[in-house]
């Protein structure tokens, strides 16, 4: 509560929350307005599953095929691509990644012009999809038809990382997780209306106590399941490996309270919500690929590899179950990504030269190659038990549906929640960070 009463009374906190709320009200309203040319038959809609993911990381944005329906997934594709080019493979971009604040400017402008070639292919894609499906129906079938939708749709994403931008500078947290953010947790309440129609509206027509206390039963499970991962994910995003340290110039007396007092932080799950989003954006990109095959009818080849890599397919074990591709890649690409985001968010070879230049040692270790092969060697252990556990919860939903234990419009969104807790968590520390520092500036002054 004094966290809450001390937004009213510091400026800025305020005007960065109330900023970001109103980028928020942007973000619904846009989420809302249908791409003029479109008409959208959402009674079959639930034939798309394809596309779900990219639906709820948007709010429904694709639902509607508004103006925002491509959400922010081609930047976060984009930014994958440039990362991986980064890593030794272009030596340009390599470079740019060690000219400090001008080389990341200059590769922050070559990931958003990559951004829009993605999002006009992705958009062609998801037309193409929709199209086919009978999901949406186009009044202009023309090339120009096509292209002006294709522009209305890269117009509205490109809107959508200028919002985050905003967000990133004047408001609170990370502008593109908050705008996933608060697409998925828009999508909670008719969630949870769903399962109290589900569990309770039928049984309470019936009458019967029992059936009613059956059905309440279910409900009050079924939210105390949301709790509980809730709980795990916040656990494990807190969670850190503390490294104890010392310092070399330090007097023998003051070096035993320097190593009980000082020590390097690091994360059980050091690259949050990162893998999870990431993953999921590659998860959606073979629908994109095979609809640009689709002209009516589905190629064998591409339905193919659209069925092994739809990790949405939720079929409940039957006798002609068929081996699900989908979550186990799914699965490795999360701890792909939680070990390459790691090793971006800490570098070991370059702790250790710091340590070394600053006088300071991990206790116990030889500074150097020991403290770095050290801290390596701990990183690459608790990433592990992080991408675990993100992997636990993100497959979750998808095992209890295929077990057949969990309806697929009631299954618990493990993907969302991670985003949704890891994001909070990053809001709240930030927003703590700054009240801490202006309350450092009240003291001084």
């Amino acid at each position: 509560m004094k966290k809450v009463a001390a937004f009213f009374h510091n400026k800025d906190v305020l005007n960065r929350i109330l900023f970001t709320l109103a980028i928020f009200l942007v973000f619904r309203i846009g989420s809302a307005i249908t791409v003029p040319g479109v008409t959208v038959s959402s009674d079959v809609w639930s034939d798309t599953s394809s596309f779900a993911l990219l639906n709820m990381m948007g709010g429904g944005s694709l639902q509607n095929f508004s103006i925002f329906a491509l959400g922010v997934s081609p930047y976060i594709t984009s930014q994958i691509i440039i990362q991986l080019l980064s890593m030794d493979v272009l030596p340009s971009l390599t470079q740019m990644t060690k000219e400090g604040e001008t080389g990341r400017k200059r590769l922050d402008v070559v990931t958003r012009i990559l951004a829009i070639v993605l999002a006009a292919v992705q958009a062609y894609g998801i037309i193409v999809a929709l199209k086919n499906n009978n999901n949406i129906t186009l009044d202009d079938s023309t090339a120009w038809g096509y292209t002006k939708i294709i522009i209305f749709m890269v117009a509205g994403t490109s809107m959508l990382n200028w919002m985050g931008d905003q967000i990133t500078d004047k408001g609170i947290g990370n502008g593109i997780s908050m705008l996933i953010f608060v697409g998925i947790i828009s999508s909670f309440p008719s969630q949870i209306s769903t399962a109290f129609s589900t569990f309770l509206n039928d049984k309470i027509s019936t009458g019967d106590p029992s059936t009613i206390l059956e059905g309440a039963t279910q409900l009050v499970v079924y939210l105390l399941a949301y709790l509980i991962i809730i709980i795990f994910v916040t656990f494990i995003e807190k969670s850190v490996r503390k490294l104890p340290i010392s310092h070399s110039n330090s007097s023998q007396s003051n070096e035993l309270s320097a190593q009980q007092s000082s020590f390097l932080p690091i994360k059980v799950n050091a690259s949050s919500v990162m893998p999870v989003i990431f993953a999921s954006s590659i998860m959606v990109a073979p629908s994109i690929i095979v609809s640009l095959f689709s002209s009516g009818t589905t190629p064998g080849w591409a339905k193919q590899m659209e069925n092994v890599f739809n990790y949405q397919i939720m079929t409940p074990m039957t006798d002609d179950f068929s081996f699900p591709w989908g979550p186990i890649i799914y699965a490795v690409l999360i701890i792909a990504f939680s070990y390459f985001y790691s090793q971006l968010q800490i570098n070991p070879e370059k702790i250790a030269e710091n340590f070394q230049t600053s006088g300071t040692y991990i206790t116990g270790i030889k500074p150097g190659t020991e403290t770095e092969n050290y801290i390596s060697r701990t990183l690459n252990r608790i990433t592990f038990l992080g991408a675990m556990a993100l992997t636990l919860i993100a497959l979750l939903p998808i095992i209890l549906t295929l077990s057949g234990a969990v309806d697929s419009n009631l299954a618990l969104g493990g993907t969302g929640l991670i985003i949704v807790v890891g994001v909070a968590l990053e809001v709240n520390n930030q927003i703590s960070g700054i009240l801490a520092g202006n309350g450092y500036a009240e003291s001084e002054l």
